[in-house]
């Protein structure tokens, strides 16, 4: 979606970006193959899309390990050489994607828990694990490597898109970057494991960890583009190549970094996840967690590009990737590539490519409303990814019961007019507001919504624009709209235009 970052790339191919003195270097590794432990879907992508939107924002010190070539001493070599050349103000951005998991603490009385967290990597076999266990990078390793950097002045940001322990309330049918954990007590595997125990992570000055998780909740596998992804690193890839980059001058700030992943990995995990970031408050409110000097033409992700480039030429063409079972009545627009959603007719439940519930008591008759629906949320997705706005439901879960009261806030955006709607799970679409001329200053609130049937997939949608919203609004109000209307007029009258979009998910059943 050609949105305010073209307009910015623009003005920004005419300046120099980030710091000129500084530099950036990455630390990329992903791992999908586990020869000893169950085998991942998308790490390897999400590392490689990763590597490539650093390498198209100008950053050529990257080195990268992905699957067996993710070997301990290898990236251990690699990060003592970037921590060599770096210098005071200089950046070092670590990312990570794979499994993670939990073993009894190599230092008594150092967590909370009793448990140390580690990133495990191909050679590592639990089942001999004091033979292996230089395959694995304990916690507190990984804080006397931050503090190398640290000691020298050098930022550092350690993206992890893991996960060390939780569970799922929700009916997911993928996989969990979770490895089993190690029951036994194992001895240190470096010094470093002693030494970095007595660092902790709130002494850090120069350090920032995203984590793709809180503790208490999976990193899921999420069907992003049709492909199984990590949305941490989907997300944090889109923020590099300039989408998280509001104020257009080069640089990540902290609040920038986390306003943009906060909201994206909402929308593209739907709701399955809220990341943590350490320290868990911004140091100042103009931190910059990645001085990146970047190449204004990729302020564009390549999927909006890709999506704005199929609207230009031939008009909204898009398809749903569907499997239908025990019906002979197919929809239109089906026929897309990727993983598909799922329609078993004798249940009636269509079910989304990540496993959820996305409807129920759905017949051959009403199959076209939830296609079209979920055509119409892929593209409002791509919007969003190019300009989130912030949404939350309260209590905050992953999914609700019938009767369950929660209350939706949509804060002032600083955008002129603003449309709420909700695009039900039967795909129907229901207005709750309009506000235009200013009206939108003072956000929306609704409270004391109450969960009732029809259970599934909702999703609720605030556009926020300076562009005229009348006509939208007035679509939205009436009783015969359909999403596939309501896609046709966003291509109409808000493509290419300055537009946030915010996206909340919204689970339900009628029991827990």
């Amino acid at each position: 979606m050609m949105l305010r970052r073209l307009a910015l790339a623009l003005l920004l191919a005419a300046v120099p970006l980030g710091a000129a003195s500084s530099a950036t270097f990455a630390l990329v590794v992903g791992v999908d193959a586990y020869p000893y432990e169950v085998s991942l879907d998308g790490a390897v992508k999400d590392a490689k899309d990763v590597e490539a939107s650093l390498r198209r924002a100008s950053v050529d010190q990257i080195a990268a390990f992905f699957d067996a070539a993710a070997r301990k001493d290898d990236i251990r070599a690699a990060w003592s050489g970037f921590v060599a050349r770096a210098a005071k103000g200089d950046t070092i951005i670590f990312t990570y994607a794979g499994h993670g998991a939990q073993m009894p603490e190599l230092v008594a009385g150092d967590e909370a828990d009793g448990l140390d967290e580690f990133l495990q990597l191909p050679g590592f076999d639990r089942s001999r694990a004091a033979e292996t266990d230089h395959e694995i990078i304990v916690d507190n390793e990984l804080n006397a490597w931050f503090s190398e950097a640290e000691a020298k002045g050098v930022q550092v940001l350690f993206v992890s898109d893991s996960c060390h322990s939780g569970g799922m309330s929700r009916s997911f049918s993928g996989k969990t970057r979770l490895a089993h954990a190690v029951t036994v007590k194992l001895p240190p595997p470096s010094e470093e494991a002693v030494s970095g125990a007595a660092v902790k992570e709130t002494q850090f000055r120069t350090v920032t960890v995203l984590a793709a998780s809180l503790e208490s909740q999976p990193s899921p596998e999420v069907i992003i583009s049709g492909e199984p992804r990590g949305a941490l690193s989907w997300s944090f890839a889109r923020a590099v190549e300039g989408a998280a980059d509001r104020n257009g001058d080069g640089r990540l700030s902290r609040v920038e970094l986390e306003d943009y992943v906060f909201a994206t990995v909402k929308t593209q995990s739907e709701a399955l996840q809220v990341p943590n970031f350490t320290p868990q408050l911004p140091r100042s409110d103009d931190e910059v967690v990645m001085p990146l000097t970047r190449s204004a033409t990729v302020a564009i992700a390549p999927e909006a590009e890709k999506m704005h480039k199929s609207v230009r030429e031939s008009g909204w063409n898009g398809k749903l990737a569907l499997s239908v079972e025990g019906s002979d009545a197919v929809p239109d627009n089906v026929g897309g590539t990727g993983v598909p959603y799922r329609w078993d007719a004798a249940s009636g439940i269509v079910y989304t490519p990540n496993g959820d519930v996305a409807g129920e008591h759905i017949d051959g008759r009403s199959i076209q409303p939830v296609v079209d629906k979920f055509i119409l949320l892929d593209f409002l997705k791509i919007m969003a990814s190019q300009n989130p706005g912030t949404v939350s439901l309260t209590p905050q879960k992953d999914i609700y019961a019938a009767g369950d009261k929660i209350a939706f806030n949509a804060p002032a955006s600083g955008y002129r007019n603003m449309v709420v709607f909700n695009l039900a799970n039967t795909g129907q679409i229901q207005l709750l507001d309009v506000q235009s001329e200013g009206t939108a200053s003072a956000g929306f609130k609704l409270s004391n919504l109450q969960v009732v049937e029809p259970f599934g997939a909702d999703h609720l949608i605030v556009i926020s624009t300076n562009e005229p919203i009348d006509a939208i609004g007035a679509a939205l109000a009436s009783k015969s709209v359909d999403a596939a209307t309501v896609l046709k007029l966003l291509v109409t009258r808000l493509d290419g235009t300055d537009t946030s979009v915010a996206i909340q998910p919204l689970y339900t059943r009628e029991h827990l």
